[in-house]
């Protein structure tokens, strides 16, 4: 079946990862690697950044709400300055803005899919433009891994699961798209990841 659309995540791949900063905040502040980001798997569903990201907690509730997760398992955490790092690490990626215009001026659709929050500012918003569609966690009430925002984003573009390939730099959200029938790409360094690209949808996207 003939590819009809790309689909990207934002933090990690379109933008500078979040990853990175929650990483240098654990280190800065002597935690062990990825102690932040196994609270956020371990109260997932119900746990505040869950919560903040399907549009159910501004950031204000969210700031002592997580710090409580964390200090529940043992991290004592500034919440406030650790989004302020992670709202400073996500810069667009010009080649992979690059790679999205190419992608559409070839014929193909494509689309964001976003775990995210709401800001007083437009955030990563800003860059709707590029998308033919933009699916936001925090105003759709989903967030990746649950299907239901994969199936949003290809209903968005007129296409089925199978029809699509997705960019993600975190494996939970892949393998759920995978199991849609959506072939994937994990993204770990930008430009291997765009050379994948180009040879599974056999568009041509840098310069």
């Amino acid at each position: 079946m003939p590819f009809r659309a790309v689909l990207f995540d934002l933090g990690g791949v379109v933008v500078g990862s979040p990853l990175h900063a929650i990483a240098a905040y654990e280190r800065e502040i002597g935690l062990p690697p990825n102690a932040i980001n196994r609270v956020v798997t371990a109260t997932a569903p119900h746990g505040a950044w869950s919560r903040l990201e399907r549009g159910e907690l501004r950031l204000d509730d969210f700031y002592p709400a997580f710090e409580a997760d964390c200090a529940g398992a043992g991290c004592a955490i500034d919440a406030r300055e650790l989004m302020r790092r992670v709202a400073a690490a996500t810069a667009p990626r010009p080649a992979m803005l690059e790679a999205i215009r190419r992608i559409r001026e070839s014929g193909l659709a494509a689309g964001a899919v976003t775990n995210n929050w709401i800001t007083e500012d437009e955030g990563t918003r800003v860059l709707a433009p590029h998308f033919d569609a933009f699916i936001e966690s925090a105003v759709v009430g989903v967030r990746k891994p649950d299907p239901r925002i994969f199936h949003l984003a290809c209903d968005a573009l007129g296409v089925t699961p199978p029809e699509s390939v997705f960019l993600d730099d975190i494996g939970a959200n892949l393998k759920a798209a995978r199991a849609l029938g959506m072939t994937t790409i994990k993204v770990e360094d930008p430009e291997v990841a765009l050379a994948e690209l180009e040879r599974t949808i056999g568009v041509s996207l840098r310069p």
